[in-house]
């Protein structure tokens, strides 16, 4: 990723992470006949090869899932995996839509409704990524976390409905409900919700169901945090629509990452430098 080709709000965030060797590539996999496209980041191999880092013991390193808003595999995504490359995790970008499937904003209400209509879809593509980033060389498979931003934080959350056995789960101002609630048991992994109190398309009302779901399902470890004034994709930046109920706040997305941050460290370890 050429950080000269980023907007000035994704180079300064991208800088609150120091600077540290990371390897990207682009990498494409299947799931089920469809062919989907992601952005790999890892720390580089110390040695200076291009090749991602083994980590600390034979374990690996941690490895995150990252899933991207209504908008695709773009640059806000890719400078996420970046910044956690940068902090030693393997990060995948993982594709919901498929290769070259990237929608502008008057087609990407329609394109995430298919998979929010199409639970079982939503899923298995998430699925896919996260068996990618899996057998990536380096990676830890036992320390994978999953996250997501808005349409990528509701995924994330699919993915702990439907029992995904990974490390811990993270929801950016995603939505929190779905057509397919978790079952008694299935949720199995922790789970950080980070919301904001000013969402309109996240009311107190779905906060408060999504907690009743999570203690119907007998979730063993499940957390939500709700930052004041913060409206929908409070984490990316360069948003504006008040009038749609989303915009970007600076408090609430360095909170939510030093939140995310800590809890990716205590359920999968982050390298210590």
């Amino acid at each position: 990723m050429n950080r000269d080709d980023l907007s000035p709000d994704l180079r300064a965030l991208l800088d609150t992470v120091p600077d540290a060797p990371v390897t990207t590539a682009d990498v494409v996999y299947d799931e089920g006949g469809t062919a989907l496209e992601g952005f790999l980041a890892g720390p580089t191999d110390a040695s200076g090869t291009d090749a991602p880092a083994t980590g600390a013991g034979a374990g690996g390193l941690p490895a995150a899932l990252l899933v991207h808003d209504w908008y695709g595999v773009v640059d806000h995504v890719r400078v996420r995996a970046e910044m956690l490359a940068r902090l030693g995790v393997v990060a995948l970008a993982a594709d919901v839509y498929g290769q070259g499937v990237r929608p502008g904003p008057d087609e990407a209400a329609d394109a995430a409704g298919r998979f929010y209509g199409d639970v079982d879809l939503f899923r298995a593509r998430l699925a896919a990524g996260l068996e990618r980033l899996r057998a990536e060389p380096g990676v830890d498979p036992a320390r994978v976390v999953v996250m997501g931003w808005c349409f990528g934080g509701s995924g994330a959350l699919e993915l702990a409905r439907a029992g995904a056995d990974v490390a811990g789960v993270v929801s950016f101002h995603g939505g929190l409900g779905t057509s397919a609630p978790a079952e008694k048991g299935a949720v199995r992994a922790p789970v950080l919700v980070l919301t904001g109190a000013a969402d309109p398309i996240v009311p107190d009302e779905a906060v408060a169901a999504f907690q009743d779901e999570m203690r119907d399902a007998g979730a063993p470890d499940w957390q939500v945090v709700t930052y004041s004034d913060a409206m929908h994709a409070f984490a990316v930046p360069g948003t504006d629509a008040p009038d749609h109920g989303a915009r970007y706040q600076a408090v609430a997305d360095r909170r939510s990452w030093a939140a995310m941050t800590a809890f990716v460290d205590e359920v999968a370890g982050l390298p210590r430098r």
